[in-house]
């Protein structure tokens, strides 16, 4: 959506259905958010390219949004009583930012561009217009993210890395 006039912009979703369908590691929203509807997520979603280092998720803040990585990678850390400790290494196909989406927490980790890359972003009040524009697509959405949730929390290796 425009700030300026409200009106959707669609935007071409193809290389992050792409990446979303070729991410071999967990494949969890692939499994869950069939292909199609990131075509009406288009209409919703931001892209935005980062070069190496820049910081998407601050440890600690607030904001809730949500990122869908299409190309490069994401390195996700903590700073804990002994240092910073280093989480996770993230590819093309990955959603960062779930567990403050869903629980309005502050942020448990930091997420850092590790190398030049194309996310898309998803905001909660874009996430709000979905949900009434388009209510299964919005909850298909839910259900994947969850079930992201719910494969990190499992893992116990990646339990932390819930941002």
């Amino acid at each position: 959506m425009t700030q300026a006039t409200g009106t959707a912009i669609k935007q071409d979703t193809s290389g992050l259905t792409a990446a979303i369908t070729r991410h071999a590691n967990d494949a969890v929203l692939g499994r869950f958010l069939e292909a199609y509807r990131w075509s009406v997520l288009g209409e919703f979603v931001h892209p935005a390219h980062y070069t190496r280092g820049h910081v998407l998720i601050n440890q600690g803040s607030t904001d809730r949004t949500l990122y869908f990585l299409e190309s490069g990678d994401l390195e996700v850390d903590v700073k804990s009583d002994s240092g910073q400790v280093h989480l996770a290494l993230l590819g093309p196909g990955n959603v960062v930012g779930e567990g403050s989406f869903f629980s309005r927490l502050s942020r448990s980790a930091s997420v850092a561009a590790y190398s030049d890359c194309k996310v898309w972003a998803l905001a909660p009040a874009d996430f709000d217009l979905l949900s009434r524009n388009h209510p299964s697509v919005a909850l298909a959405l839910s259900m994947a993210l969850g079930a992201v949730l719910a494969t990190r929390m499992l893992d116990l290796s990646k339990r932390i890395a819930v941002t």
